[in-house]
């Protein structure tokens, strides 16, 4: 029995040592394969068709994405992009792997991002499939596969000019803080401006405002919600520097309520915020003066 036992050991060992060998050379020949990415993404970018020609083994297949011809081997790739880069004069390639795919001890399968970019053209977005074969020790494109990636409309364009507000911006004095973080959605549709008053060692109110393009307007838009139950919208209007965002909403208690707000920037780090014309079921409040926020 006690044989056995150590012999079942001596066997658990080995396999524990076969299975941690086998994961090392995975790492290593994906390490190789990123490698290999970089060097694609440098003779593209450098205009050098020999180069890139010699990332692909000997028997490769170049499927040309726009025209759909393809070509065999080496030589053949390396014509093919000599005419491509003739044709596009100072293209650039941006490539990121999503995973790398172990078929055999020598053969890959690499998918990922790619993104060609032309001067005053819109980037050509793709995801690859990259299949790698190891010939002595070098991981060789063999074959790729792209399918063009559907535009996503954005609104960056008519909401760029709000961008320095990215980030953590903060107002303090003896008694309270106001802390205010602006980040981009996806696609750079919208920003969200999330905020958190806090009254000496407690959080007393919080709250968000999403700030976006109103395509049926034709006008910059926001609304606004905070922990206590009110809400409102605003439309905002940009003159030099500064931005008057006219606010309406509705208090916790239901009271209507309106202001004007004045969001100057002073620069990329300081900016300075004010609120006029302040009623609450029609009665006029007293202004709020202006103070000074800056980013963190």
């Amino acid at each position: 029995m006690k044989r056995v036992i150590l012999t079942a050991a001596f066997v658990a060992c080995g396999l524990a040592s076969a299975i941690g060998a086998e994961a090392d050379r995975q790492d290593a020949d994906e390490a190789a394969i990123g490698k290999a990415v970089e060097s694609y993404v440098a003779a593209f970018n450098q205009g050098d068709a020999k180069a890139l020609a010699a990332l692909w083994s000997p028997e490769a297949v170049y499927t040309n994405p726009a025209s759909g011809e393809q070509v065999v081997g080496r030589e053949a790739i390396e014509k093919q992009f000599t005419a491509i880069f003739a044709e596009a004069k100072n293209a650039k390639l941006e490539a990121t792997t999503g995973s790398v795919q172990f078929v055999s001890p020598n053969v890959a399968v690499e998918q990922g991002m790619a993104k060609v970019i032309r001067p005053d053209q819109a980037p050509d977005e793709s995801e690859y499939t990259a299949v790698y074969v190891k010939r002595d020790g070098q991981w060789l494109l063999d074959r790729v596969t792209e399918e063009d990636v559907a535009a996503v409309p954005s609104h960056y364009e008519h909401l760029k000019e709000l961008e320095w507000m990215i980030g953590r911006w903060v107002d303090q004095d003896d008694d309270a803080t106001v802390v205010t973080e602006c980040n981009w959605t996806r696609n750079n549709n919208f920003l969200t401006r999330s905020f958190t008053i806090q009254i000496r060692d407690r959080i007393d109110m919080a709250g968000m405002q999403v700030i976006g393009w109103d395509p049926s307007t034709k006008q910059i838009r926001s609304w606004a919600f905070d922990s206590d139950g009110g809400f409102g919208e605003g439309t905002w209007k940009k003159k030099d520097n500064r931005w008057y965002i006219q606010q309406s909403g509705i208090l916790p208690d239901g009271r209507k309520s309106s202001s004007v707000n004045i969001i100057t920037c002073v620069d990329d780090s300081t900016c300075t915020l004010q609120s006029v014309n302040r009623t609450v079921d029609g009665e006029l409040l007293p202004n709020v003066d202006e103070v000074q926020v800056t980013k963190e």
